[in-house]
């Protein structure tokens, strides 16, 4: 038997990273499928008339241990994977896909859960009702009506999608790792700080080159957008980032772009729906595409005169400054970089002395301790999956176990690009014994270097403050049900949480408990911070104007019908029609590397980060009233928000929280944008 389906005999019953073999995977997977149902089996098969506990929580508590392997192998796949860990995915994703689906569609199942939901049980506690009532919808939602034929049909769609899904992602990855910009000429990285400089060097030295390398991960690739002087390399490395997986060759996603589009829409009209987007809005705050489209509407209107007198500025300050008479994407980072350092004497050079890795973790600790009672201790008694990946233990005020946190910080050849939040084991209450979660957050920050320690631009800051905001949710999580528990809440309540702990980073109070010098221990000088305040609207129009372009191409290819769409380049063009400030490139293309929609759970739900940001400046502006780390503001938002996970309707937990339904107004203030 493999040691993934056994119990961890491990400190915490953490995942036995060490002696897990990539061969254990999927005769683990097997074993575990099997297993899980049997369990299924029993509960149809039992004779007592269906109640809430024999049928929704015997169900609740199934397949946990296809749930645990599923997390450890797929965490892995995004944060340390290999050739042979995505050819098991290929092979165990629809092998997972037609077990869900014999779970949905299996009717002797769907009668018991049908007759409990119908006969509507008084004894029920809030939880326990939103656990019937969700239980009730998946099935509804996902065939559990459909006839035997149209059945089958769904089946193999979702097969489909999962195996579609899979090679979107590895195309991407593959790409991003393929490209590699070798420089000899030191002339060439005139403009690039001597850190970014310093990193290149040693990444060429570690693959035998000679010069400096520059590669499409974002520790690379940022800075040399956004510092570097010659203008047609920076040409050069944003056509390779923007062409990712739009080459029509043997990368190329363009096809399978078009085949989820339509696979999701078939799906959505199969159950019933209009569009993707009718089925995933269902279940979302925002309820229908035409309210996220008017959502993005209203904001692009009051965005839009801002982002083009901010482009107009910036487009003039390039005509003077370097005679460009025309402003294009590759520019953009280079000249408002510079635009910024005139306007406000600041630029992320100046402040990364200030943001040692080590110290912005330590302060990240210090809010949640000073907010939330919580106490971090790293310990080296449980097994990693890479040497970079930092582990600790996290107790409340009495010492009891709130968590186990991994932090993963470098990239790496295996790893995703970008920054995410994941779990290896969720929190829950069964048999009247807690079991606490295993969060995780993953980063791609700038790595040590010979002479200097990792030090953070302040993107990479309010990146893991952000994250770190994911993990809290997770960590805080008080729930009987684990599918009811931490982030398991609707898609655009879900970046609250993270969203809110960012606006710590702008703050004096919070800066100075971790803000320091990496030589001199020196507190970040007050001119510094105001400085970071004053900038903090810096471009904010071009920048809501960017997020609502995702939205609106997110909605695009998921709240309409898709089989019309032949071009994929052609759909986003007109997707961006309204936002557009740059010149499009033609040999661009965000579509086919838009892992958030394509790949993991955004599609449908891109707006969500604009709607979170509406509740988070409301949230922030309630702290910022009664101070910034008032216990009683942060325990009302512990109790009703962190700690509640998806147990009720997530606009009661704000209003309980906040004492009203969030205000807009306070969103378009901290942006600048209300004149």
């Amino acid at each position: 038997m493999s040691i993934l389906n056994q119990e961890f005999s491990t400190p915490f019953n953490t995942a036995p990273f060490s002696k897990i073999k990539n061969e254990d995977f999927l005769p683990a997977f097997k074993s575990a499928i099997k297993k899980a149902r049997k369990e299924i089996d029993a509960i149809v098969k039992n004779t007592e008339s269906p109640s809430f506990k024999n049928t929704i929580e015997a169900l609740e508590f199934s397949g946990q241990e296809l749930d645990r392997i599923s997390s450890i192998f797929f965490n892995l796949n995004a944060a340390e994977t290999n050739d042979e860990i995505q050819k098991i995915a290929q092979e165990v994703s629809p092998l997972l896909s037609e077990f869900g689906n014999d779970i949905t569609l299996n009717e002797d199942l769907f009668k018991r859960i049908k007759s409990v939901y119908n006969s509507k049980p008084k004894n029920l506690n809030e939880e326990q009702k939103t656990l019937l009532d969700k239980r009730y919808k998946s099935f509804s939602r996902n065939g559990a009506n459909l006839p035997e034929d149209k059945k089958e049909e769904l089946r193999t769609i979702d097969k489909e999608l999962s195996k579609l899904k899979l090679k979107f992602g590895e195309n991407v990855l593959a790409e991003t790792n393929k490209f590699e910009m070798l420089i000899t000429d030191e002339n060439d990285l005139s403009g690039l700080p001597d850190g970014a400089k310093e990193a290149a060097k040693q990444l060429a030295e570690s693959k035998n080159k000679e010069g400096w390398l520059i590669t499409l991960d974002y520790p690379s690739y940022i800075p040399f957008m956004t510092y570097t002087d010659n203008r047609e390399l920076r040409k050069k490395l944003s056509l390779a980032f923007g062409s990712k997986a739009f080459k029509n060759d043997e990368l190329d996603n363009q096809n399978i772009v078009i085949k989820i589009a339509n696979l999701r829409f078939k799906r959505a009209q199969l159950l019933g729906y209009k569009t993707h987007a009718h089925f995933v809005l269902e279940e979302r705050m925002a309820k229908t595409p035409e309210k996220v489209e008017n959502f993005l509407n209203e904001l692009l209107e009051k965005a839009k005169p801002a982002a083009k007198s901010e482009f107009n500025d910036l487009e003039n300050f390039a005509k003077d400054l370097d005679k460009i008479d025309k402003l294009q994407k590759w520019d953009s980072a280079y000249y408002s970089e510079k635009l910024k350092q005139k306007l406000f004497d600041l630029d992320d050079e100046k402040l990364k002395p200030y943001f040692k890795l080590e110290n912005v973790i330590n302060g990240a600790f210090t809010v949640a301790n000073k907010l939330f009672d919580l106490n971090f201790e790293g310990i080296d008694t449980i097994d990693k999956y890479h040497n970079d990946v930092l582990t600790y233990k996290v107790t409340d005020s009495k010492g009891d176990l709130v968590s186990i946190f991994y932090a993963d910080f470098f990239p790496r050849p295996g790893k995703r690009n970008g920054a995410w939040m994941t779990s290896y084991k969720p929190q829950y209450v069964q048999n009247g014994k807690e079991e606490r979660p295993h969060v995780s957050i993953v980063c791609n920050f700038t790595k040590p270097t010979k002479s200097k320690p990792s030090l953070l631009t302040f993107n990479e800051v309010t990146t893991l403050f952000h994250e770190f905001g994911h993990a809290l949710h997770g960590m805080l999580a008080n729930t009987t049900y684990p599918s009811l528990s931490g982030t398991s809440v609707y898609w655009d309540f879900v970046e609250l949480p993270s969203q809110v702990m960012e606006n710590w980073c702008y703050e004096k109070e919070a800066l100075e408990l971790f803000a320091r010098h990496y030589e001199n221990n020196e507190v970040i000088p007050m001119d510094l911070v105001n400085k970071i305040k004053k900038s903090s609207t810096f471009h904010e129009g071009m920048q809501t104007l960017r997020q609502i372009s995702f939205g609106l191409l997110d909605m695009s290819w998921h709240g309409q019908d898709p089989s019309k769409i032949t071009n994929v380049k052609a759909q986003e063009v007109k997707a961006f029609g309204d936002t557009q400030l740059y010149p499009d490139v033609a040999e661009n293309c965000m579509s086919t590397a838009f892992a958030h929609i394509f790949q993991g759970g955004y599609s449908s739900g891109y707006y969500s980060y604009k709607w979170a940001e509406v509740l988070d400046a409301d949230a922030f502006e309630y702290f910022k009233e009664k101070g910034i780390f008032n216990k009683i503001v942060a325990n009302k938002f512990k109790k009703h928000v962190l700690s509640q996970g998806g147990t009720q309707d997530p606009m009661l937990l704000y209003k309980r929280f906040r004492g009203q339904e969030p205000k807009p107004e306070a969103l378009l203030r901290r942006a600048g944008l209300l004149k």
